[in-house]
């Protein structure tokens, strides 16, 4: 009798299931069907005349916008530019952007590009481009209207957090060329190294950098610098993280698919021999800097100065289309040894000192988060 009854139970358990699976697959047909629909009554009503192919480019970037500000469609020219752009060297203006609000979100400018020293700031919204509006259009529909030939002009209106008014940046594009690391000594006894993005010779340039700082007999201590550094390679993140550590978890990533899920642990051997280590960040620090900020705060071999950080938490994947373009999808989100994640919250400083200035010269007499990690190293 329980036989027959549990035998009953499945059957209906089964026909409840593929019911709710027919009817699920149902309303999606109804969805396209509606959204044909609506291209059909757009494309004969609508005042102007429409592409209809950019309109479904539009409708396909904003599906996957609707995600979340990272995830988004490239056409195959927009994806032929990135790769281009992944070389190292391009025309542009030097910024790093996402979408929010329907306006260009400023992640970081880049050292030493037209974006930087025109005064362009992290969590800049840029609202005009010239004289077309952003709002409506999407982030590569955007990205397109700041490129141009090198040696053209550009103007950017943007609105800035405490600034009542729009600001207006007229900027001359140039020729991108990426230099990730650059370092010094300071006061005698302080290792300085700025990283300006993470790129795939990065911490084979931090490496090379600290082993010859390292031959100075009277460096004490260290300074990392990853102000206004948008990140870029997961592997140099653990990489350059591993430099400073003897052991322990540097970072995992978590995706839908459990089987997918990694951390990643450092390696036996400190390059600085556990110096003291003070990280500069603020708001522009986002992604692989957080990593490295965030992993070596939580085992607490460094000191974290500065602003909070942009709050960049996830994993990007760019998978191919058949028409050559592509797509970049969230496939995870990154958490830190303490098993926080970064999305939405960044990494909080240990001592917060706002910024009194873009300018990130080693040693200016205004850069006030720089002059206090030196005074904090001295003693």
């Amino acid at each position: 009798m329980i036989k027959k009854f549990f035998f009953k139970f499945i059957i209906v358990f089964y026909i409840s299931y593929i019911h709710t699976a027919i009817s699920s697959e149902n309303d999606i047909y109804k969805k396209i069907d509606l959204f044909g629909e609506v291209l059909e009554k757009i494309n004969k009503e609508y005042v102007d005349e429409i592409d209809q192919s950019e309109s479904m480019d539009s409708a396909i970037n904003g599906l996957l916008q609707s995600l979340d500000p990272y995830s988004a469609y490239m056409s195959p020219d927009i994806f032929n530019q990135m790769q281009t752009e992944t070389s190292g060297e391009f025309g542009g203006l030097g910024i790093e952007v996402s979408m929010e609000s329907g306006v260009v979100k400023v992640i970081s400018p880049i050292d030493d590009t037209p974006a930087s020293r025109a005064g362009i700031k992290a969590g800049d919204y840029i609202v005009k481009i010239n004289n077309t509006q952003v709002q409506g259009k999407s982030l590569g529909e955007a990205v397109d209207l700041m490129r141009g030939p090198v040696g053209s002009g550009i103007e950017l209106t943007v609105r800035r957090r405490g600034e009542k008014k729009a600001l207006k940046f007229k900027i001359i594009r140039e020729i991108i060329q990426i230099k990730s690391v650059k370092a010094d000594l300071l006061d005698q006894n302080i290792g300085y190294i700025r990283l300006t993005s993470f790129n795939e010779n990065s911490g084979n340039q931090i490496e090379k950098e600290i082993r010859e700082l390292e031959k100075n007999k009277n460096v004490k201590s260290y300074i990392l610098d990853l102000r206004n550094n948008p990140g870029g390679l997961l592997s140099q993140a653990i990489k350059i993280s591993d430099f400073f550590l003897d052991k322990g978890e540097i970072v995992s990533t978590r995706s839908r698919k459990k089987s997918e899920n990694r951390k990643w642990f450092a390696n036996k051997g400190d390059l600085t021999n556990g110096k003291t280590l003070v990280i500069l960040i603020n708001y522009g620090s986002a992604s692989a800097s957080e990593i490295v900020a965030g992993a070596l705060k939580d085992h607490k071999r460094a000191i974290l100065l500065g602003e909070n950080s942009f709050g960049k938490g996830s994993v990007q994947s760019i998978i191919p289309l058949k028409n050559e373009g592509a797509i970049r999808l969230t496939v995870a989100k990154y958490y830190l040894p303490s098993g926080k994640s970064i999305s939405e919250v960044g990494v909080s400083p240990d001592i917060e000192i706002t910024e009194e200035s873009d300018d990130f010269r080693i040693k200016t007499d205004t850069d006030n988060q720089l002059n206090y990690a030196i005074k904090l190293l001295n003693g």
